[in-house]
């Protein structure tokens, strides 16, 4: 089948415009969505629309906004607290130009808290967004898009072993990012252990309330899970409202976890 050259510009231009999430391992995992606990979901829509180039998409009462490797999906709920000195303190943004991106995250009256080199030699930039929302920006000069997941940050003791956790449960692949060793990829996200001085709280409640992942067959999956102990907060169920399958539990440090299927629709 052959395309005027006028749809292939046109397809081309679209393309990172649907963000899809990153196709899943050979085990059907991939990076989902980090879950918002926020006072006006309209204000934060706007906030990863108009800064980063989201794609706000609804289904019946849930509202996300598309990344190109993730969703950020909203609860209309006051958080607790902010991500900032829990277990899974940021998530990680790459942009292609961190200057810009922080001339505009300026200009809009948000908060930019530090700017540094990050672990890879790279300028970076932590943001604080509404609520208590904690953003790392990473620049990342051969990007296309204006921003894509790129990591989570977790906090805690034990992290090593969470790290082997993380990578047992989500197979997980292991491997140093620039100076941190202590890293492990899933299609389409970086998850980055670093050690705590003291324990930190869990997620659930505050401004970053949960990460997710995007799992095929999630019903043989969550079966498998509870034959190797884990207890569920909600076991598997299907939401025909929202067009997913659910299921939610907590990792051993604390982290809240909704496991999804069909997300990857969105």
């Amino acid at each position: 089948m052959r395309f005027a050259p006028t749809c292939v510009l046109a397809f081309f231009l679209a393309a990172p415009v649907q963000a899809q999430l990153a196709p899943p391992n050979a085990d059907g995992i991939t990076f989902a969505h980090v879950h918002l606990n926020v006072a006006d979901v309209d204000a934060h829509e706007r906030l990863w629309v108009e800064q980063f180039d989201g794609v706000a998409v609804q289904k019946g009462s849930l509202r996300t906004v598309k990344l190109p490797g993730m969703l950020v999906v909203f609860t209309e709920r006051a958080p607790t607290g902010g991500s900032q000195g829990t277990v899974m303190d940021h998530v990680g943004l790459a942009v292609p130009d961190l200057a810009a991106a922080l001339v505009s995250w300026r200009a809009a009256g948000y908060e930019v808290q530090a700017e540094f080199t990050g672990l890879e030699g790279t300028p970076n930039a932590y943001l604080m967004a509404p609520e208590g929302v904690r953003v790392e920006l990473q620049e990342d000069p051969t990007l296309t898009v204006k921003a894509k997941a790129y990591h989570l940050h977790f906090f805690t003791p034990e992290f090593t072993e969470l790290l082997g956790w993380y990578a047992e449960t989500f197979s997980a692949s292991p491997r140093a990012r620039g100076t941190i060793e202590t890293t492990a990829d899933v299609p389409g996200m970086n998850l980055s252990f670093t050690t705590s001085r003291a324990d930190r709280p869990g997620t659930r409640g505050r401004a970053i309330d949960h990460i997710g992942f995007e799992v095929d067959n999630l019903e043989a999956f969550c079966a498998m899970l509870a034959e190797k102990g884990i207890e569920f907060d909600l076991e598997y169920r299907q939401i025909g409202s929202i067009e997913l399958a659910i299921a939610f539990f907590t990792d051993p440090s604390g982290v809240y976890i909704e496991l999804t299927e069909g997300f990857d629709k969105y």
